[in-house]
């Protein structure tokens, strides 16, 4: 099948997975903002550290979903705070067996586009990429890539795995699984003690996060935490993830983690799509879930103030984080 796809938040994530996608000869649209004239002067510049560097010249870019129209896959890729942008942005976009991917950062996404949008068009992705957006119109890629991806509920189906194709296609990595809420557990491994104690600590990175033993330990705490709320909730996780995300972690250096930059810089931090929700998961199955209700109320105290108040808009919704998203091991 023949995909017209429609990219919405061309930051990063979603430039860094549109581009391949073009790359690779499909159809792909950006809904884009503040980088629109450039990037359709220019078009887009993918900058890797493992990969070669490549250019796509052409590019067709756009400042509202209407001028989109309908597609046969959106591709969701801004931060979770802006989901209320996309009651007005998804509409136009929709036709009969439009499917939404979402590739956003935490849990709920899913359910949110499930509930206004109907479930049965809803996937999930997860990446695992580091990256940053450095210009615009330019993406340095860091380190991973790979995406899993699976139907919001229930097991991989034919569309699923057409749409993996298509990532695998254009030289992204890409595993299809049959449940996608194991897969977003096992993200949440990483993502909520290091994003969360990166934030505590006033905006350290991982290699000083390993290098202090209290936080050592606290990280590691925190690791079990989640791997046994995830099996409380009937998603199995391997104790040994522990290790293994520990020594992943070691190599990458200081590496500075996404909502770490964000909350440095001022931005909002998906402060409930990764905390949040885990907690409230959790707590409701009846999982011990003290350390990582302590670390999501911290969190949020320590934003309160921080940042105004920001309303979701359709040109919010345009372009996500100029730093490093969607980390993940």
């Amino acid at each position: 099948m023949s995909y017209r796809i429609a990219i919405v938040g061309s930051g990063a994530v979603g430039c860094y997975y549109g581009a391949h996608l073009l790359r690779a000869g499909a159809d792909v649209h950006f809904l884009m903002r503040s980088d629109l004239a450039h990037v359709r002067e220019n078009g887009l510049t993918i900058e890797s550290e493992l990969h070669d560097d490549f250019v796509v010249p052409e590019i067709q870019c756009y400042a509202a979903t209407e001028e989109i129209g309908p597609v046969d896959l959106v591709i969701i890729a801004l931060k979770s705070t802006e989901n209320a942008a996309l009651e007005e942005l998804i509409p136009p976009l929709l036709k009969k067996g439009t499917c939404l991917l979402t590739l956003q950062n935490g849990m709920g996404n899913g359910d949110f586009l499930a509930e206004r949008f109907g479930e049965k068009r809803v996937m999930g992705g997860l990446c695992f990429v580091c990256l940053n957006r450095t210009a615009p119109g330019v993406i340095r890629h860091l380190g991973f890539g790979l995406i899993m991806m699976g139907e919001l509920k229930g097991e991989a189906t034919d569309r699923t795995r057409q749409v993996g194709d298509l990532f695998s296609g254009s030289g992204v990595g890409c595993e299809v699984v049959d449940d996608l809420m194991w897969a977003s557990w096992r993200k949440l491994v990483w993502n909520i003690p290091f994003n969360g104690l990166a934030i505590l600590g006033g905006g350290i990175d991982v290699a000083e996060i390993l290098a202090d033993e209290d936080l050592l330990v606290l990280t590691r705490q925190l690791m079990r935490e989640v791997i046994r709320t995830a099996g409380v909730l009937g998603h199995e996780l391997p104790e040994a993830l522990v290790d293994e995300q520990v020594e992943k972690t070691l190599a990458m250096g200081p590496y500075r983690p996404s909502s770490m930059v964000d909350f440095v810089e001022g931005r909002a931090v998906e402060v409930e799509a990764i905390w949040g929700e885990a907690w409230r998961r959790g707590a409701e199955a009846g999982a011990e879930v003290g350390r990582l209700e302590m670390m999501y109320r911290l969190i949020r105290e320590k934003m309160r103030g921080r940042i105004k108040p920001q309303e979701s808009s359709p040109a919010a919704a345009g372009q996500d984080s100029r730093s490093i998203l969607n980390e993940g091991n």
